[in-house]
């Protein structure tokens, strides 16, 4: 199976624990010994979030705040691939990426392009990639219909169609550091793509090798 993984990088590093990395890598390196082809995309987390609040208070333009939290992204994705025992890379596009899959190596990606999330650029490596199975790797445990952490009236959907993942994560906010299960923007590339997607909790590292090896969904399932 070919798998595309997004991984918060508030899930991943959200103290900058090489403990915490080392484990995520340990889930990942399991997966790939199983025999998956994976492709892994990581997000900026609370450090990104950091950097883009100072940024904004000096009044930067919200692309400038998308090149800093880019920056950040690949930080924590070297650091990902520190921890790695699997043969991975760190390509910086697309094409790349594809190709490192294809040669059974691990391609540990940030993000790309101001005005996307690396939620988005999992979306679309899946897409580029032909994959058959797309974890988001989020701090919540799957797609609400409104912020769990601040309503506790909010309500989980265990499954949703790619149309309705879009009419739900449309509303919320797309600024630069904004924190969501999953952006508009892979929303609707899921949709086009027609990807089977899970949105899963991923602090717990085994819940997305289970994503992935046993096709187990924890949290919210998109196809």
């Amino acid at each position: 199976m070919r798998a595309v993984v997004s991984v918060g990088g508030s899930v991943l590093a959200p103290d900058v624990d090489p403990a915490r990395v080392e484990t995520y890598a340990a889930a990942l390196d399991r997966v790939v010994a199983a025999g998956h082809d994976v492709g892994v995309v990581v997000g900026g987390g609370p450090t990104a979030r950091t950097y883009i609040d100072a940024a904004r208070a000096l009044d930067a333009t919200e692309v400038e705040l998308d090149r800093l939290g880019i920056a950040v992204t690949q930080l924590n994705a070297r650091l990902l691939r520190t921890a790695l025992d699997a043969p991975s890379v760190t390509p910086e596009d697309y094409e790349r990426a594809v190709a490192a899959m294809d040669a059974g190596r691990v391609p540990v990606m940030g993000g790309v392009a101001p005005g996307q999330t690396t939620d988005a650029v999992a979306a679309a490596l899946a897409e580029d990639a032909r994959a058959d199975r797309l974890v988001f790797a989020t701090s919540v445990d799957g797609v609400y219909d409104a912020d769990p952490t601040t309503d506790a009236t909010a309500e989980r959907f265990d499954e949703l169609t790619p149309a309705e993942l879009v009419e739900v994560v449309a509303p919320m906010s797309r600024s630069a550091g904004a924190s969501a299960p999953v952006d508009l923007l892979a929303a609707k590339l899921v949709e086009r793509a027609g990807l089977r997607a899970l949105v899963v909790d991923g602090t717990d590292p085994e819940t997305v090798a289970r994503a992935v090896v046993d096709d187990e969904c924890d949290g919210t399932a998109v196809r």
